[in-house]
């Protein structure tokens, strides 16, 4: 660095490749850099070439520059690597009452909800990876390939989730401002279980999408059933492809830079994955509407949620499911946010339990409809990179599929620490 300096002083480099130079060393920089990085912005004032406000102005951009960590990849081809991850740790305490039963033990227990590690890179211009693996699960996240020809057209080739159930498939859980999903997303994508359909999430398969100004599409090829890993194994009730499409609009209002919409829907048709339970002959469609509405400091999100069932309910009883969930929020200042929820699911008669819709909720029972709320406070200290979350939880399941009126409830509160990177 001495040698630097030196030439610095006899060379004369001009005054905008020096503040490059320090900008260099002071980004993501180790501390000898880093401390090389405030000698040149030093020596600068020195020689006039800055005054000390720029220098200071120049050292406090830097400082938040992001941190550049150099990987070394196996493949000659490779352009780019970047690693990041995820970590949320939750504390659930949750009081269960049921109708006419003897009521299960209080829910208060700390766990990692989810433990993120994702490798990302480029082998060309057109041609990108994403590998991401949830140890809190030990399954993958994400496993694909992209090709990307332009805005107007990509593929994803591998393992990803289907563009059904915006709040699933759309919204990142880092971003979740209730923490968990709602209940009717809960039951329309995850795993099937006699209740929930499993008709979203993960899918292996060929995906393509695209956008053309506020326009936005998708359609993809899939196998039909759900899958947490990166391998399948087609048997004789899963061996079709499953079909989606989504379509959708996103842009600012009119006027007002600080308000946005994205308005959209999706469609979903999955062969031999209907019925009471999973199995060959019975198909199962699916089909949502949504809206995210920002306008400011308020934010508002909607969606709907369908679905039909080929004797989803029964022998010769079709089920046509149906949720929807609503919640608006407000961010008081840039650290200070408030969000209420609520969501509502009528399952047809095929049935749903608590713990199908409320994480950590234990069974309560197989009842015909959901109802749950959230009231709670996010504090942001660094966005969604390092936050933590607490809010009230309620959920309750009324009218046994059979026709009774039982009812079974669970309230309390859920918290959660988030960091990622």
């Amino acid at each position: 660095m001495k040698t630097t300096l030196r030439s610095l002083r006899t060379s004369l480099i001009p005054g905008g490749c020096a503040i490059l130079i320090a900008l260099g060393l002071l980004a993501g920089a180790p501390k000898a850099a880093a401390q090389d990085g405030k000698a040149v912005l030093n020596l600068l004032v020195k020689e006039g070439i800055l005054t000390a406000d720029q220098a200071a102005k120049v050292g406090k951009e830097a400082s938040k520059a992001p941190v550049v960590i150099p990987v070394t990849a196996g493949g000659k081809s490779t352009s780019k690597l970047s690693l990041g991850g995820r970590l949320q740790i939750q504390f659930d305490g949750l009081s269960t009452d049921i109708d006419n039963a003897a009521d299960p033990a209080d829910i208060n227990h700390f766990f990692v909800r989810r433990a993120y590690l994702s490798l990302k890179g480029a082998v060309s211009d057109n041609a990108t990876f994403d590998i991401t693996y949830d140890m809190a699960t030990s399954s993958f996240d994400a496993a694909f390939i992209k090709w990307k020809q332009s805005d107007s057209l990509a593929f994803d080739i591998g393992l990803r989730k289907v563009n059904i159930a915006y709040e699933e498939s759309t919204v990142s859980s880092g971003a979740l401002k209730a923490i968990e999903r709602t209940g009717a997303t809960r039951y329309f994508v995850e795993p099937e279980n006699t209740r929930r359909l499993g008709a979203g999430g993960y899918r292996l398969g060929i995906y393509a999408e695209g956008k053309e100004g506020p326009f936005f599409w998708g359609a993809a090829i899939t196998n039909p059933e759900r899958v947490s890993s990166a391998t399948s194994i087609g048997t004789a009730a899963n061996n079709g492809v499953a079909l989606w499409a989504n379509a959708g609009v996103r842009n600012n209002f009119p006027n007002r830079k600080d308000a946005s919409y994205v308005l959209g829907a999706g469609l979903g048709h999955l062969p031999d994955q209907g019925g009471k339970t999973v199995g060959t002959g019975n198909d199962l469609t699916v089909g949502n509407l949504y809206a995210d509405l920002t306008f400011g400091k308020v934010s508002f999100l909607a969606e709907y949620l369908y679905s039909s069932n080929e004797n989803g309910a029964g022998a010769n009883r079709d089920a046509n499911s149906y949720g929807f969930w609503l919640q608006p929020s407000y961010r008081f200042d840039k650290h200070w946010e408030g969000v209420v929820r609520y969501s509502f699911l009528d399952s047809d008669g095929r049935g749903i339990n608590l713990s199908d819709g409320v994480r950590s909720a234990p069974s309560g029972g197989t009842m015909d409809k959901l109802t749950d709320y959230f009231i709670g406070v996010n504090y942001c200290f660094l966005g969604n990179d390092l936050k933590i979350q607490a809010g009230y939880v309620y959920g309750e399941t009324k009218d046994t599929v059979t026709g009774g009126t039982a009812k079974a409830t669970t309230s309390g509160v859920r918290t959660q620490m988030q960091v990622q990177f």
